[in-house]
C-alpha cells in the first residue's frame, strides 16, 4: 500500500507530511564533481548500509517515462529524474521512506505519510539516518553541521514539510499574503512538486527555509504551530458561505462529480479542478459516494506518465491519453463501491 493510499486524521486540510535529510559522505567530492567511479562506489556503500529491506532501482537504467512516474508520486525529484550520470533510489515496500543516491548531496533520505504525521515521519526518518550514520563517515562540522552542496542546507540539513489543502483560503486570494507572513518566521509555501511548481489541486507545500542555527526540535515545533494557524483559518473560512454562495458551491461540487463519472475525456487540468471541489465536498459532507482515499489514490494515477505507464498501450495523442485518463477513472470509482 503506497503512503498516499491511507487516510489521515486531518485529511480534510492535510494530506501529507515529509521529512527530507540531505548528507555527504567523507572522502568524496560533491556530486556535481564526483568521477563515474566515486559515483558508483558511493551508491554501492550506500546500498551496503541500508541493507536487504530497501529496494534499489538503478535510475539509469529506466526510461523517461518511468522516471516522470517517480517524480509524479513524490519518490523522487525532478531534477533527480533527467540525470544522466550515476543515480539510484532506495525504498521500503509501502514507499513511505525513500533515499535518493547522488541528487544534489550524495543522499537525500525523506519520509512521507499522511495527514498531519510530523513528528511520525521525523521519528522513521531518523531511523534510516541513523542507520546510514553507523555505516559511513557523514561529512560534519562542529560549527556548520552537516556539510551539504547548497548552503541553505547547512546545519541539520532537515527539510520538513506539510502539504496543505487550502481551497477556501484561494477562494479568498489570501494565499500570496499567507506566504508572505511564513517567509517572515522562516517558512517557505510552494506549490505540489515543490520549488518552482503549481499549487495544483489547491495543494501548498508548506516547510522550512532554515536549517542552520536551529535545532530539529526548533524547526519542527515552528512549522507544526504554523500549520495548525493555517488548519484553523482555512476551517473557518469554509465555513463562512451561507446562503446562494453555499449553494452554488454545492452546486458546482455535485458538478464536478457528474464530470469525473461521466465524461468521455478528461485532461489533467480538468481533473485537478474536479479533485479540489471533490475534496472540498467530501471535509464538508457533502460527498459521500467517494472516499477521501479513493480521490489521493486517482490524484497520483491519473498523472500522464503514471497514467502512460500502467495503459495496456500508450496513447498516440493528447486526447486518447485524455479518454485512457476518464477510462480508468470510471473503473476506478466502480471497484472502490
Amino acid at each position: 500500500m503506497a503512503w498516499y493510499q491511507v487516510k489521515g486524521n486531518d485529511s480534510d486540510t492535510v494530506f501529507s507530511s515529509r521529512i527530507r535529510f540531505a548528507r555527504n559522505l567523507t572522502g568524496y567530492r560533491f556530486e556535481a564533481g564526483l568521477s563515474t567511479k566515486d559515483a558508483e562506489e558511493i551508491i554501492s556503500r550506500i546500498e551496503g548500509a541500508l541493507g536487504d529491506e530497501y529496494i534499489k532501482t538503478d535510475m539509469c537504467g529506466l526510461s523517461a517515462l518511468q522516471a516522470q512516474s517517480l517524480v509524479e508520486q513524490h519518490l523522487i525529484s525532478r531534477d533527480f529524474a533527467s540525470k544522466k550520470t550515476p543515480h539510484a533510489l532506495f525504498r521500503n515496500d509501502n514507499k513511505s521512506l525513500s533515499v535518493m543516491a547522488l541528487e544534489e548531496d550524495h543522499i537525500r533520505l525523506q519520509c512521507i505519510l499522511p495527514g498531519l504525521s510530523l513528528r511520525d515521519a521525523y521519528r522513521f526518518a531518523c531511523e534510516c539516518d541513523d542507520k546510514l550514520d553507523s555505516a559511513l563517515e557523514l561529512a560534519y562540522d562542529e560549527s556548520l553541521g552537516y556539510l551539504t552542496h547548497c548552503p541553505t542546507n547547512l546545519g541539520t540539513g532537515m527539510r520538513a514539510s506539510v502539504m496543505l489543502f487550502l481551497p477556501a483560503l484561494k477562494a479568498a486570494n489570501m494565499i500570496a499574503s499567507l506566504a508572505h507572513q511564513l517567509s517572515k518566521i522562516g517558512l517557505t509555501m510552494r506549490g505540489l512538486y515543490g520549488e518552482g511548481s503549481e499549487p495544483h489541486g489547491c495543494l501548498y507545500q508548506v516547510s522550512n527555509q532554515v536549517t542552520l542555527g536551529a535545532s530539529e526540535e526548533d524547526i519542527l515545533h515552528k512549522l507544526e504551530e504554523a500549520v495548525q494557524s493555517i488548519i484553523e483559518k482555512e476551517r473557518k473560512l469554509r465555513q463562512q458561505l451561507s446562503g446562494e454562495a453555499a449553494e452554488r458551491r454545492a452546486d458546482r461540487i455535485h458538478r464536478a462529480e457528474g464530470t469525473l463519472r461521466y465524461a468521455s475525456m478528461l485532461s489533467s487540468e480538468e481533473f485537478f479542478s474536479i479533485y479540489a471541489d471533490l475534496k472540498l465536498g467530501i471535509a464538508l459532507g457533502l460527498i459521500d459516494s467517494i472516499s477521501d482515499e479513493t480521490l489521493n489514490t486517482l490524484l497520483i494515477n491519473v498523472l500522464p506518465a503514471t497514467l502512460t505507464q500502467n495503459a495496456p498501450s500508450a496513447p498516440k495523442s493528447g486526447a486518447e491519453r485524455d479518454r485512457q485518463r476518464a477510462a480508468f477513472i470510471k473503473q476506478a470509482l466502480e471497484v472502490s463501491k
